[in-house]
């Protein structure tokens, strides 16, 4: 589900929600159905229904995956400090580029 998840992108940051540290929580009940609980960077996110649904969407393609259901929240709040380094990496390769 994990590696599933990497494969979505925030688009205004650049770097994916598992590297960004957006994913708190994922937890897969008895009848297959995954229950996300996620952040995103700041809560007035213009992007927020886009990147729920491509997690949906990257989470479905998980076998055995049934159904799907994203909670977004917003406590713990986001910071930089949840970021892993290969997002930072990312983050300073794309200013770079600028």
């Amino acid at each position: 589900m994990w590696g599933a998840l990497e494969e979505v992108i925030d688009p205004e940051v650049g770097a994916n929600i598992v590297d960004l540290g957006l994913i708190y929580d994922i937890k897969v009940d008895k009848e297959d159905k995954a229950n996300i609980q996620m952040t995103l960077t700041m809560p007035e996110c213009p992007l927020a229904d886009v990147i729920v649904k491509k997690v949906e969407e990257a989470t479905m393609t998980v076998t055995g995956i049934k159904n799907v259901e994203v909670h977004l929240v917003w406590e713990p709040r986001w910071s930089p400090e949840k970021m892993n380094d290969r997002a930072r990496e990312e983050i300073r390769s794309r200013q770079s580029l600028v």
